[in-house]
């Protein structure tokens, strides 16, 4: 019975490192693909194919750090077969819980970090549960853990961050200085030398130095290469600056060949040094298992001696999980979306916010950088700097010439350092952060290269510091949720292993395959590349967000009247959502306003041409208005927690009744706009526009009856400021979503509109969108033309053709309208 309870968890450990590997290569799979596709050195299939070869053979030669799930961060002589089975599990559901709740969030994260520390806090807790019970000191607990060991990784991965960054700057600035921004003259002199010294050096660390954790290995092999290693070395060099001296002559791309070698490389080091994060526990777990079923005669207190053996790891399981690798950067769209959102953030034209919000750490450093490179600046001699400046000087980009989010030599140096310093790692069998290593390294390269402009130096500085941070809340949190666990298994037994498991193994489908992120829903926006993508965009984000921020003032409201000062923080936080939600959407229109970009994970380009400038225009206005309304919320709800922390009276009677009546017709707004949403006519907008009319009208009555209140009920000031701020509030939601609206509509016309002249078009629409602040609705009228065609408003023949870019105002005078931008180029 025991037996086949065993081999049950055993199995679906199995399946959850398969699982948690799919997902797992997802994740990182940017950080040795998006060089070479960001530079288009290949086409995308040889770049796949290059780096699926790298996987798979990284994959074999990884059996030397399967070590580490073994016997690297405890003494198993100490523990039991069943002791071991709960370890193991403790470990792996911890792994993939914490490691899908940290990209949930967005948090930085290091599968290697994690593995780590939640063997180690497994093992801690099953020690204390072994000391706990036998009565023995609690110092006894160092008997079973191996801290010295934990000691030696832990700083390896801190240490391996500055060698990073400073190896990637020194290497980086070293190259710049020799090659330029203008490579193509100096790689004529420098292309063979270059070629060879890179290669020579991605072999030697990555065949000569790993060979000797290959599976497949014999040891005559490891004797031959070390008894030959100067001439391998030097026939490797001399061969490849050969190859690349002739590519240069025959005017082919050498960089094409040091970058699809870097990719292999580093494809290569993160299998062999990340391989062991997802199935080195359940591998060595099935090791467990097959030698108590061989020599433990189903005593589960059999001792695990066993695993202190060295054991290879065989090689079809390392070429199993090799396969399962490449087959999921191959039709895993999770990855391709990784790769372009890599690509996008680390290129200077995506338009995209920076990765890494600004720090107070970040600030303080980056004006420490400040000042230090001017003294530097100031102390250097001139010639030197004129020398320097001149290497750096960057050529100018002609029109309409295809930038790239990648340079050469920079993508070149970032693949080959990072390789370079991975393989150094999984030869000396110390598991390192693949992820924060390609991180610094890219970090590094780019503060050489100059690409740290004061616009941007804060947000790369802090997402140093964030990456660091991230890398100790990772352990201190992996550390304590696999003590959790491990407290729950050792409770309950393999009744719990048997339950839990099962669990979690669906939790992560879930989260990684149907649910739909954040992330994925602000796609839809930033795609929208023709005006009708745009108006379905914005037709679905105004009733939306309307809704929330409504939502977010009741609860704020009600909140405040109870004095709970808990609800009304939530309150705020989700409006602060709600405002970055609307910032992040409407930074699209920056993205909105490149065109002719070529999707990089696609030979085919993408025109936006459809796209009109008008779409564009209005895409903003839209946004914008939704943003404002939003900070006022946030505004509102933000000054009720100061009132309510501050202890200041909550005001009551006739100024809550007021509030709440005023809200009801704000709810009705809300209705209004989905019957908008529902059924675009001038009715709607209509029902609108009167609403919103009725609901300024009231809020002006109420701020002139405070007066009156104020005597008579004896409001305090700050109570009387904070009514007159949710009265406030009240007025922005209403007045820029029937702005919104208008706006819509004007943009519908655009996409559906029936004029022949662009010019009428445009001031039609102008025209339509000041009517929503109008006294008088009576010049509005739909004829029947429009009404058979298109929901789009009309403005009557009241306004005199002459007169065409006029509105007029309620003393019939003429009142001048903004042009829109389709006018101001049809002028020029």
């Amino acid at each position: 019975m025991l037996s086949s309870i065993v081999f049950i968890i055993v199995v679906m450990l199995l399946l959850l490192a398969a699982l948690d590997l799919f997902v797992g290569v997802s994740n990182d799979a940017a950080n040795f693909l998006n060089s070479a596709i960001g530079t288009r050195i290949a086409p995308l299939a040889v770049v796949m194919v290059v780096a699926s070869l790298g996987v798979l053979m990284g994959a074999t030669f990884s059996s030397g750090m399967m070590e580490i799930a073994r016997k690297g961060m405890l003494y198993p002589e100490m523990f039991s077969f069943g002791e071991i089975i709960l370890i193991f599990v403790a470990v792996m559901i911890s792994d993939v819980l914490l490691l899908n709740l940290f990209n949930s969030f967005g948090l930085p994260t290091s599968t290697t970090v994690s593995i780590i520390f939640e063997l180690l806090g497994a093992a801690t807790f099953a020690s204390f549960f072994k000391v706990y019970g036998t009565g023995l000191s609690y110092s006894e607990i160092f008997n079973y853990i191996k801290l010295d060991r934990t000691a030696t990784i832990v700083s390896a991965i801190l240490l391996s961050v500055v060698i990073a960054f400073i190896t990637g700057m020194v290497v980086q600035f070293v190259c710049r200085l020799l090659f330029t921004f203008r490579f193509e003259r100096t790689v004529k002199y420098l292309g063979g030398i270059y070629c060879g010294l890179s290669i020579s050096a991605i072999a030697y660390f990555l065949i000569m130095k790993g060979a000797k954790g290959a599976s497949f290995m014999k040891p005559e092999y490891l004797e031959f290469m070390n008894a030959h290693f100067s001439t391998i070395m030097w026939t490797i060099f001399a061969s490849f600056a050969l190859i690349g001296q002739i590519m240069v002559l025959f005017k082919r791309n050498v960089f094409c060949l040091i970058i699809l070698a870097g990719t292999f490389a580093l494809a290569f080091s993160f299998a062999g040094n990340d391989l062991v994060n997802f199935v080195g526990v359940p591998l060595a777990a099935l090791d467990s298992y097959q030698n108590w079923s061989q020599f433990g005669a189903g005593d589960s207190s059999f001792m695990m001696d066993c695993l202190n053996e060295t054991n290879r790891t065989s090689t079809i399981w390392l070429f199993t999980a090799g396969a399962i690798m490449c087959v999921t950067l191959w039709v895993s769209k999770k990855a391709r979306q990784v790769i372009q959102t890599s690509i996008n953030l680390s290129s200077s034209t995506s338009g995209t916010r920076e990765q890494f919000g600004a720090s107070t750490l970040g600030r303080i450093i980056t004006r420490i950088g400040l000042g230090v490179s001017r003294t530097v600046y100031k102390a250097m001699p001139d010639s030197g700097v004129s020398y320097i400046k001149k290497r750096y000087t960057k050529p100018l980009v002609k029109k309409g010439e295809d930038r790239l989010p990648f340079d050469y030599v920079r993508a070149s140096i970032n693949l080959v350092i990072a390789a370079t310093l991975i393989s150094v790692a999984t030869s000396l069998k110390l598991p390192l952060s693949t992820t924060y290593v390609c991180f610094m390294v890219a970090m590094g390269t780019s503060f050489a290269d100059g690409a740290w402009d004061r616009e941007s130096a804060v947000y790369r500085i802090s997402g140093v510091v964030t990456v660091i941070a991230g890398w100790f809340l990772t352990g201190i949190s992996a550390f304590t949720f696999a003590c959790f666990i491990g407290f729950i298994l050792f409770n309950l037994g393999y009744i719990a292993a048997l339950c839990i498991t099962p669990f979690v193994f669906v939790l992560i489908i879930y989260t990684n395959f149907f649910r739909k992120s954040k992330s994925d829903a602000a796609i839809s926006e930033l795609s929208a590349k023709t005006d009708q993508e745009i108006l379905q965009s914005v037709a679905n984000s105004v009733p939306e967000y309307f809704t929330k921020e409504l939502e977010s003032l009741q609860v704020s409201i009600d909140a405040f009247f109870d004095d709970n000062e808990f609800q009304l923080r939530r309150a705020r936080n989700k409006a602060s959502n709600i405002l970055e939600s609307l910032s992040e959407k409407r930074r699209a229109y920056y993205s909105l306003a490149i065109d002719n970009t070529k999707d990089l994970l696609s030979s085919k380009a993408v025109s936006r041409a459809k796209c009109t400038n008008d779409a564009k225009f209005f895409f903003y206005l839209v946004f914008s208005n939704m943003k404002e309304a939003s900070k006022s919320v946030h505004y509102a709800i933000d000054q009720a927690v100061n009132h309510v922390a501050n202890r200041h009276t909550i005001f009551s009677g006739v100024m809550k009744q007021s509030l709440y009546e005023l809200l009801k017709r704000v709810e009705r707004l809300n209705d209004d706009l989905a019957s908008i949403r529902e059924q675009a006519n001038y009715q709607s907008v209509e029902n609108l526009v009167k609403h919103s009319k009725k609901l300024n009208r009231d809020i002006d009555k109420c701020q002139l009856e405070l007066v009156a209140i104020i005597g008579s009920e004896h409001v305090s000031m700050h109570s009387s400021e904070m009514y007159l701020t949710f009265l406030q509030c009240m007025r922005d939601i209403a007045n820029r979503y029937v702005a919104v609206c208008m706006q819509a509509h004007a943009l519908a016309e655009i996409v559906y509109g029936l004029k022949s002249s662009r010019d009428a078009d445009s001031q039609a629409q102008s025209i339509v969108m000041a009517t929503a602040f109008r006294q008088e609705r009576s010049e509005l009228a739909i004829s029947d033309s429009q009404t058979q065609q298109s929901p789009v408003l009309k403005i009557s023949d009241e306004i005199p053709a002459q007169r065409v870019g006029y509105l007029v105002d309620n003393d019939d005078s003429y009142v001048e309208l903004p042009k829109s931008p389709a006018q101001m180029e049809s002028e020029k």
